[in-house]
């Protein structure tokens, strides 16, 4: 166990309520608040903007993002 981390789930309740990063399918990257997710990894993020190139693209504001489309979240820090 690291960090209170015993499954992979773990780690996103330990996110909920901060940044994260979002890998999509298709090479796109989003940046948003976690506010919640269910066990199919769809998330709801607020405050969300699209990246493209490591640089702020666009607001999103409050995003659904379906689990099958996510390739990986990693906290922002």
């Amino acid at each position: 166990m690291v960090n209170g981390i015993e499954r992979p789930l773990d780690l996103l309740n330990q996110a909920k309520g901060k940044e994260v990063l979002i890998q999509l399918k298709g090479d796109k990257q989003i940046v948003g608040t976690l506010l919640a997710f269910d066990i199919h990894i769809n998330v709801v993020l607020s405050n969300t903007r699209e990246l493209e190139n490591g640089d702020m693209k666009r607001n999103i504001g409050m995003v659904f993002i379906r689990g099958d489309t996510i390739v990986y979240i990693s906290p922002a820090n």
